[in-house]
């Protein structure tokens, strides 16, 4: 047998994003809905969101994301043999996103499919990446976190409408002769899928405090796991980039971390809770911002429906 020779790991080369150009704020949901802005703020730490119309589907963002990242990295599509877009907001069951976003990228014939692992499908997409780029499987993997929440919300609940939003992320992996990307640490607790779900077929659904209490009480042991398979001390840490949930669960898990020195994506304010775009979305805008030179060290923490799980430290481009 003759194997394709590996890889001694797997770096992110560049990231993406694109976001709705319609910016909509608390006030101006508090014309539909019994809220305000100081109810929301409060509660989830949300000023604005975007927001997209019915002529932008998941994939024209995931194309757009998707673009950027592969502009930066430098490669041409038909580098790329291997797409993944994570989402669970598609508009059809088949076919996949990833196949067609391929296509229009100009990428031809690569390995493509689907993720749906909620909230933390980005996590789990570049963990499936990273294990490809290293076991010889690929050589270049784009991958996309695109959702389009407010296709399935119910706009008079003002428990989910307020929290949820628009929007794409998107990254390149490679190869490398140094692990960019460690050991990804994941998991499920599928006795509390009751938790988040999709109501009657159209609607999103969260039990609000019991997510809270899970993702603050259960989950910081999981990033700090991520940390020590990367072999990284919480004090090497440049940044920390959890999915960009709720404000004060951010802000909570990352108290528990015992890494002060990091940066915390707080993404949320201005961009909402976009599933499983979230922590490519943020750390794209806070490369974009200068706020995390090449090299620097990250932790991201993925968290959602399912429920599911996964944290993984990686260097950026």
């Amino acid at each position: 047998m003759n194997l394709t020779p590996a890889a001694p790991g797997a770096r992110v080369l560049a990231f993406g994003e694109h976001q709705p150009g319609n910016v909509v704020t608390n006030a101006d949901l508090a014309q539909r809905v019994d809220t305000s802005d100081e109810w929301i703020q409060s509660r989830v730490g949300i000023k604005e969101r975007r927001i997209t119309g019915d002529d932008e589907t998941v994939d024209d963002m995931a194309v757009a994301a998707g673009g950027k990242a592969l502009a930066a990295s430098g490669l041409s599509p038909d580098d790329i043999d291997l797409v993944i877009v994570a989402t669970c907001t598609q508009e059809d069951q088949i076919p996949n996103s990833s196949a067609s976003v391929a296509a229009r990228l100009g990428i031809t014939a690569p390995g493509a499919f689907d993720v749906n692992a909620a909230c933390a499908g980005f996590c789990y997409a570049l963990g499936v990446a990273s294990d490809a780029v290293r076991a010889g499987s690929a050589r270049h993997v784009l991958v996309i976190g695109a959702e389009k929440l407010s296709q399935w919300l119910d706009w008079t609940d003002r428990s989910t409408c307020v929290i949820f939003a628009d929007g794409a992320g998107a990254a390149v992996v490679g190869p490398s002769e140094d692990p960019g990307i460690g050991p990804v640490v994941w998991g499920s607790s599928g006795d509390r899928a009751d938790k988040i779900y999709m109501r009657e077929n159209k609607y999103l659904h969260q039990e609000g405090q019991a997510v809270f209490r899970w993702t603050t009480t259960e989950l910081y042991p999981v990033a700090l796991k991520a940390l020590e398979r990367a072999g990284v001390d919480p004090a090497e840490l440049t940044a920390f980039v959890p999915h960009q949930a709720n404000l004060r669960i951010v802000e909570a898990i990352a108290r528990r971390l015992g890494a002060p020195q990091a940066i915390v994506a707080r993404d949320i304010v201005t961009a909402g809770n976009t599933s499983s775009a979230s922590i490519p979305l943020a750390l794209s805008r806070m490369i974009g911002r200068g706020e995390l030179p090449s090299g620097s060290t990250v932790l991201t923490l993925g968290f959602g429906a399912g429920l599911t799980y996964a944290a993984q430290v990686l260097q950026t481009p």
